[in-house]
This record gives structure tokens, sequence and C-alpha cells, in this order.
């Protein structure tokens, strides 16, 4: 089994299959990670050419260091075999799979991958996995799908198809995603992998999108699936760690630096003991001012 990168998955960035401008250019807005879209960006028509198009891309085009991630079609497609040949094939970094209501499902396309990996000569392992909630049944069962492969990195809500399935629709408060939300997110922390939350898709509503990033950033959400570009640079201000976490985490790695010099395997800062989520948090916090660009050469906090 391939190892599961500790990286930053604050956005994840829809990209129709079947757009070659938009294939072609995915790469420059920064996003941390990217998601080809084979499935309901794309009509039956033209499944088989969006295929091709995001395979060919993949085989030729530089992304940067963004983690590259498409959603295939469903298992109960003519197109999901298909999807998932050709995307191990051009070496996906993550498959998501959509409208997963059981572990058994995610198990099924673990299978696939792992049929794929051996026909094109590839490490068992190499291609991780996530997994689209969309309903009900998948709320109830997140936590055994969260669980159901070694190879998942996350799992993502997705709300229109949920909410239909509630017999509702989306509601400027989100109330009607707080159990989903919960129950996705405490299920992905359970399994020890990264939480999505839903898109925002009303653009002309700034205001309602920075409120909603705020409240799955407290709930406590990796990242946010996003379908616009012009989104990443808010959720990433909205990620950003103020000055006196930084310092507070800064002050907390030193004390960690003070004891391994010390050889001593107890941590502390102000003769109290530092435990571990006080750890966890504080490198956290520093992975996300690093790639914010909030400190100079030295460490130091750059005042904005």
């Amino acid at each position: 089994m391939a190892e599961k990168e500790e990286r930053l998955r604050r956005t994840m960035m829809f990209v129709p299959g079947n757009n070659p401008a938009m294939v072609k250019d995915a790469g420059i807005y920064g996003a941390d990670s990217i998601m080809f879209d084979l499935e309901d960006a794309v009509s039956m028509a033209e499944k088989d050419a969006a295929r091709v198009l995001v395979y060919e891309a993949l085989k030729t085009q530089d992304y940067g260091n963004a983690e590259l991630v498409v959603r295939i079609n469903g298992l109960d497609t003519p197109y999901y075999a298909n999807d998932v040949k050709a995307m191990v094939k051009a070496g996906i970094d993550v498959i998501r799979l959509p409208k997963v209501e059981s572990a058994e499902m995610i198990q099924q396309l673990e299978k696939d991958v792992a049929a794929a990996e051996t026909e094109f000569g590839l490490p068992v392992g190499t291609t991780h996995l996530m997994a689209a909630i969309e309903s009900a049944k998948g709320v109830l069962n997140a936590p055994a799908i969260a669980a159901a492969s070694n190879r998942m990195i996350g799992v993502a809500l997705s709300a229109e198809d949920y909410t239909t399935d509630m017999k509702t629709h989306r509601y400027p408060d989100g109330a009607e995603l707080e159990f989903a939300r919960n129950m996705v997110l405490h299920a992905a922390r359970a399994a020890g992998i990264a939480a999505f939350d839903t898109v925002f898709t009303n653009m002309a509503d700034p205001d309602g999108f920075y409120r909603e990033t705020r409240h799955i950033h407290q709930l406590g959400f990796d990242g946010k699936s996003l379908v616009n570009p012009r989104q990443i640079p808010m959720v990433n201000s909205v990620y950003e760690p103020t000055k006196d976490e930084v310092v507070k985490a800064q002050k907390v790695i030193a004390a960690i630096e003070e004891a391994r010099i010390k050889g001593s395997g107890v941590i502390s800062m102000n003769g109290q003991m530092v435990d571990r989520p006080v750890v966890l948090r504080a490198q956290r916090v520093m992975q996300l001012a690093k790639v914010s660009n909030l400190l100079d050469e030295e460490g130091n906090y750059i005042e904005k």
C-alpha cells in the first residue's frame, strides 16, 4: 500500500472533463486538489470523449503540486469499468466514487482498481480512493464507508442529491445539512481521513459563501469542494491562521525542539506539559502559515 501523504486539502476544484480549455488550465488557479469530473458535468454522448481528454491531459499536462482527482461514473453505469481502467493507467492520484451508500461499494472499487494496477504494471495500492456521500443511506453508513479501505483518503458530502433524497432543498442557513455534515465529519475523523464539504453554487452571494466556509471550518472540515476558481482564495483566507495562532504554534514547536535536544520525552511550555493534540494542532497551524506565505525567511510572522 502506498503511503497516504499528509497534505492540505482546503480546496477541491471541479473541472468538467469535457471542456478542453478548463482541463488544460486547471493547474493555474492554485487549488490544493483538482477534480476532473466524468460524471454529472458530462452528457452521455460525451462520456467516451471526456475520458480520453482527461487521460491525455493527465499524461501530458503539468499541474504542479496539486493533488489530481477524478470523479468517475457510478458503479451501476456502463462507463464505470472504462473510467477505472483509463484513470489508473493515466496515474491519477485519487478516484472519487459518486453516490456511495455502503462499504461494499468502496470495496468493489478497490478490487477493480487493484486489477487495473496489475494490468498496467503499477504497484498495487498506488491509487487512492474517496467517496461522495449523496443520500440518507450513505450518511447513515458514513462510518463504514470511511473505514472501508486503507486506500481511502477522504469522504465528501454532496448536498444536491442528498437534499433531494431528504425531500427538502438547500437553504441559506444550511440547517438541512447539519446532521449530514456532522456524520460525514465524524466518520472521517474516526477513520483518520479527510472530510470535504459540499459545493456552494450561488456565485452571486459571496457573503453566503464566506459564512458557509467559516462554518465548516469551525466544525473541522479539511476543505470544500468548489465549482469556480474565484472561490479558491476565499476559502484559503478562511483557513489562514491568525498571528496569535502562529505565535502560539511557534512556541509549541520550540518546546518540542528543546525537549529533543535535552533527550526528554516530556514536552513542557511555561511549566506546563504539552500533550499530543496541542502538538498536532501547532504543526497544522505552521503548515497553513507556510502555504499562506505568512512567514518570512527567518520564520517570523509577516504583518499584513
